[in-house]
């Protein structure tokens, strides 16, 4: 009996260090209060936009990104400016956030709404979002080049600056 009494107390001690690594979930925003960030006041028109092939043809020639959901809620201000929510992977988990885009397709805000990952949350901070504003279709949204990368962020940094990117394309083409 002594035995197995010490054949189980390692299994405790090192029981919580090899147990499975969970997920973290951090919700910032609902769209709706994401869209009172972005657009404060404002009355926005929810549509659902399919696109065409050749929309996402170009969309995909713009971005280089290919356009993954035909299928787009959209939600449009008075004076024509874009309200879009999107998903991108980070390292393992999505990223949920939202951009708000003028009808001149320059980008106004961005806000992160679900942030799933384990690190890397450093990419809501305001600094870090701040440097998209005023970008269009024609920025490069690159790392290391036009955009910051955050250390420990970089997958999430990537992906969601690709994301913006592929919106940015994707509210230029429905804007004109």
């Amino acid at each position: 009996m002594r035995w197995s009494l010490f054949a189980v107390a390692p299994a405790l001690v090192a029981g919580p260090a090899l147990a499975p690594q969970f997920a973290y979930a951090t919700t910032y925003l609902t769209v709706e209060q994401a869209q009172q960030a972005i657009f404060p006041g404002a009355k926005l028109q929810r549509m659902i936009v399919v696109l065409g092939e050749g929309q996402k043809k170009a969309i995909e020639e713009r971005s280089g990104l290919r356009v993954r959901v035909a299928e787009l809620e959209v939600w449009k201000a008075a004076d024509g400016s874009l309200f879009l929510v999107d998903e991108v992977l980070g390292k393992h988990e999505l990223i949920t956030y939202a951009v708000g885009i003028s009808a001149a397709g320059v980008l106004r805000q961005v806000e992160i709404l679900d942030y799933r990952e384990k690190q890397g949350g450093e990419i809501r901070s305001p600094e870090w979002r701040a440097q998209f504003v005023g970008k269009t279709a024609a920025a490069p949204l690159k790392l290391d080049q036009d955009i910051r990368n955050i250390s420990g962020a970089t997958l999430s940094c990537r992906h969601v600056a690709d994301g913006i990117k592929r919106l940015l394309a994707t509210a230029d083409v429905l804007l004109k």
